[in-house]
């Protein structure tokens, strides 16, 4: 039995902002892989039609593909009164570097027990440095125990807080050292000051109900619940720091959500290309 379509695609009709993510979506998983010497792109209408299915408005996507477009991630061909959308050079580094962390994430290998702390002082009137200190680190997956102080327990994310501490211009107050920690509380009380772990595990369960559901075999409409989990996953990385077993609550959903995830894209995977090439011809 087909599962009912999630919540996920109700919300992209919200609009243009929002299709504009689950294109990328789209981008990343059909029109990335299928890229020939000459480049398959991407036509107008197969993109239209996809986004149908997913509950999202014609002006929507028009709006989604201008804007993808003039950002310098698409280039339009004209081919009489159609239009095919090929992938520039800079969304391909974008979307591979981006396929790579999200097929890719999944539990943390074993752990030495190191930590990186960085410390900085960021002015409160540098409004940009403050911005780009607090969302750069927290995509490497950096966690803040208070102002100016972040850790991670990957060592080898080291220099990622250097290039970000660098960019923003607060390099040369700032410290970033590896350590162990010894004490004084327990490590999972900090771990849990500096992470919202709930807020994520509820993250996970919420994507295990949503496609747990589904029957093993390929769905009816196989394309959209495709796009639905990739799009559903992609966000993950960005939330999840990827941390330790041994610092991990008990009860952790994150390595039954990244095992279903692997398993429903792999058994997705052939129908839904089978699909979107048909469309997008």
């Amino acid at each position: 039995m087909e599962a009912a379509a999630p919540a996920l695609s109700r919300r992209h009709e919200a609009g243009a902002q929002s299709a504009r993510g689950m294109l990328l979506t789209l981008l990343g998983e059909f029109v990335l892989p299928a890229e020939g010497p000459a480049g398959d792109g991407a036509w107008t209408s197969a993109v239209l039609a996809a986004f149908e299915r997913l509950g999202v408005a014609e002006k929507a996507t028009r709006q989604a593909l201008m804007r993808t477009s003039n950002a310098g991630w698409l280039t339009p061909e004209k081919a009489g009164r159609r239009t095919r959308w090929q992938l520039t050079e800079a969304a391909r580094k974008l979307l591979t570097d981006g396929a790579e962390r999200i097929y890719s994430f999944g539990p943390a290998p074993d752990w030495d027990g190191n930590w990186v702390i960085v410390q900085a002082r960021i002015p409160d009137s540098d409004r940009r440095a403050r911005h780009v200190v607090r969302t750069r680190l927290a995509w490497a997956g950096y966690g803040s125990l208070g102002p100016g102080l972040w850790i991670s327990p990957h060592t080898a994310r080291e220099r990622e807080a250097v290039r970000v501490l660098t960019d923003a211009g607060v390099a040369a107050g700032a410290n970033v050292f590896t350590a162990r920690r010894t004490g004084l509380s327990d490590a999972r009380a900090m771990v849990e000051a500096a992470w919202d772990l709930p807020a994520l595990d509820a993250a996970y369960d919420e994507f295990i109900a949503e496609f747990d559901g589904s029957a093993p075999r390929e769905p009816g409409d196989v394309l959209t619940r495709q796009l639905e989990l990739v799009h559903a996953w992609r966000r993950f990385p960005a939330l999840d720091p990827s941390l330790p077993r041994e610092l991990l609550p008990d009860q952790w959903s994150g390595t039954a959500a990244a095992r279903l995830f692997a398993e429903r894209h792999g058994q997705w995977l052939a129908g839904s290309r089978r699909e979107w090439k048909r469309l997008n011809t």
